[in-house]
Parts: structure tokens; C-alpha cells; sequence
């Protein structure tokens, strides 16, 4: 669990994460969170509000095995209940950690979400071709 620390502190210091209910219901809402991360201690409240993040932003939420202060000293707090890596890189790579360590309880949140950061990887390559103008007439 510690590569999943880390990824989140990295993701948090490239200003890819969303940590705390207000922050990851805004992103959620705005479409810009990839995945929802949830402390295995989070309230039945706060479960239920991440959830209601979900749907409204068609989110993938996840349920960690890991404690609101393990949670939270991964981002620098004494305690984090949930948050949202709004990086569909970073969230891959969460879920792919994850899908290592338990592939059933995983692997589905995996294959979603790497197939996303393939097609952004796509459009993006596709953004900075250098023949992005081949076929217009000029």
C-alpha cells in the first residue's frame, strides 16, 4: 500500500487530486474525477454521499483497505475520508496497484479506467502530430 501513498501524494503535488467531501463533490460534479477513493473506516454518511458524487459525475468509486489516518497521511492530513484523482493517468495507475494486490475486488475499476487513459493518450498524441492539417486543402 505504500506505491498507493505515494502515487497519491504525487498526484496531490501535481495538483491532481481533490481531497475532502467539498473538493471531491466538485469534481465529481464538474466530470473532472476519474476516481473516487474511500477510506475503509469512512462513515455510512460519507459513503453515501461519495456515492451520490458518483452518479452525478459517472465517477468509479472504490473502497480502499486502507484506514481514514492511513488514508490521510498519504496526503499530508491526520485524516482524509475520501478523495478523487481527477488525472486519468494517476487514476489508472491507483487501480492498477490495487488490481495487484486484489484483482477480483479491482480489476474491473482497472480495465475502465485504463482503457480511458489509452484514449486520452490517443487524442492527446493526436492533438501535437505534426501533420494534424494533413488532408486540408490550403
Amino acid at each position: 500500500m505504500d506505491n498507493i501513498s505515494s502515487l497519491l501524494g504525487l498526484a496531490l503535488r501535481a495538483g491532481r487530486l481533490a481531497v475532502g467531501e467539498e473538493p471531491v463533490g466538485t469534481a465529481c460534479r464538474a466530470h473532472k474525477g476519474y476516481l473516487l477513493l474511500l477510506a475503509s473506516d469512512a462513515a455510512d454518511n460519507t459513503i453515501r454521499r461519495a456515492l451520490h458524487f458518483c452518479q452525478a459525475g459517472n465517477t468509479i468509486s472504490l473502497k480502499l483497505p486502507l484506514t481514514k489516518a492511513e488514508l490521510g497521511s498519504g496526503v499530508g492530513r491526520s485524516s482524509c475520508a475520501m478523495l478523487a484523482i481527477t488525472d486519468v493517468g494517476f487514476a489508472a495507475a491507483v487501480a492498477e496497484k490495487l488490481a495487484q494486490a486484489d484483482p477480483e475486488a479491482y480489476g474491473q475499476a482497472w480495465e475502465t479506467l485504463s482503457q480511458k487513459a489509452a484514449r486520452a493518450k490517443k487524442r492527446r498524441d493526436e492533438k501535437h502530430s505534426p501533420n494534424k492539417n494533413k488532408g486540408k486543402k490550403r
